[in-house]
């Protein structure tokens, strides 16, 4: 069911830029715009795992450093037939972690040090199953492609404001567009905000579905349903120093100093569905 949702909000996408391409610039505004986002995303896509690492701190850490955390994640990515990714640690107190890399291949999992000192054995685990779900359902690669759309829905509107702004939309007839300002004006401004809400919706399917595919992966919810409950009290806390195209990757949304983000705005679903979600299910065989 989240597949499809995801799938769903994707299509939605989609659609979205289509129609207002249509509206915008024609066929040729349309391409312009599609191509320079492919580009731009294409390039943050296969360097994204590099600008999160560098912008988190993140460090390599071996198996002599955190034999407990290479433990884990051998053990999981024997289960879940995975790569073992690259490991990172990242020197601060808040807890928390993400994955990053564009397929199994070319992971990486970082997790705080405030993560490894506040989790138990089996809430590491959990929070270790969910990043490597991540990476097993190619969750980079569906933002990405869900990144492109967006920026290109921005750049066609954009597009359209210059057209608007210098007297003509450039691409079509006028003819063609004969009683649609009006309609063309709102597409202008609500296209770009509907654009960002639909990415942040594909952006919360993925949680809950990594979170379930977590759960499936250790065979129980437990762990991660604890380890939860623990990264929210404490990230309401404690700030953590990332940039928000970093914060996205993580667990949980960590608390940016001075400020605290908004439900609708927010890249995660509130704890609060996520841990009752994962009391519904019961233990995996």
């Amino acid at each position: 069911m989240k597949t499809l949702k995801t799938t769903f909000l994707l299509t939605a996408l989609t659609l979205l830029l289509l129609a207002l391409g249509q509206a915008f610039g024609g066929h040729r505004g349309l391409t312009i715009a599609l191509v320079f986002a492919v580009l731009m995303n294409g390039t943050a896509y296969f360097f994204s795992d590099k600008i999160a690492l560098a912008s988190s701190g993140a460090q390599p850490i071996s198996r002599e450093e955190s034999p407990r955390l290479y433990q884990v994640m051998e053990r999981l990515s024997a289960k879940a037939n995975l790569p073992v990714p690259k490991l990172y640690m990242i020197p601060q107190e808040a807890p928390n972690a993400f994955a990053t890399g564009r397929n199994p291949s070319h992971a990486s999992v970082a997790v705080t040090q405030g993560l490894m000192e506040l989790m138990d054995d089996e809430e590491l685990e959990g929070v270790i199953a969910h990043e490597l779900s991540h990476v097993r359902n190619y969750d980079i690669l569906t933002s990405s492609i869900a990144a492109t759309i967006a920026g290109a829905i921005t750049w066609v509107a954009e597009m359209g404001r210059w057209g608007m702004i210098f007297g003509g939309m450039g691409g079509e007839r006028d003819g063609e567009r004969e009683g649609g300002g009006l309609a063309a004006i709102l597409m202008l401004f609500l296209a770009p905000v509907a654009a960002v809400l639909l990415q942040l919706g594909i952006s919360r399917q993925r949680e809950y579905q990594a979170d379930a595919s977590g759960a499936k992966m250790v065979g129980h919810p437990y762990g991660l349903i604890r380890a939860l409950e623990k990264l929210g009290a404490y990230n309401k806390r404690i700030p953590m120093d990332i940039p928000p195209s970093t914060s996205a990757l993580c667990i949980v949304a960590p608390l940016a100093a001075g400020q605290v983000l908004s439900g609708l705005f927010s890249t995660h679903p509130p704890l609060e569905d996520r841990i009752e979600q994962l009391r519904h299910m019961t233990v995996v065989r």
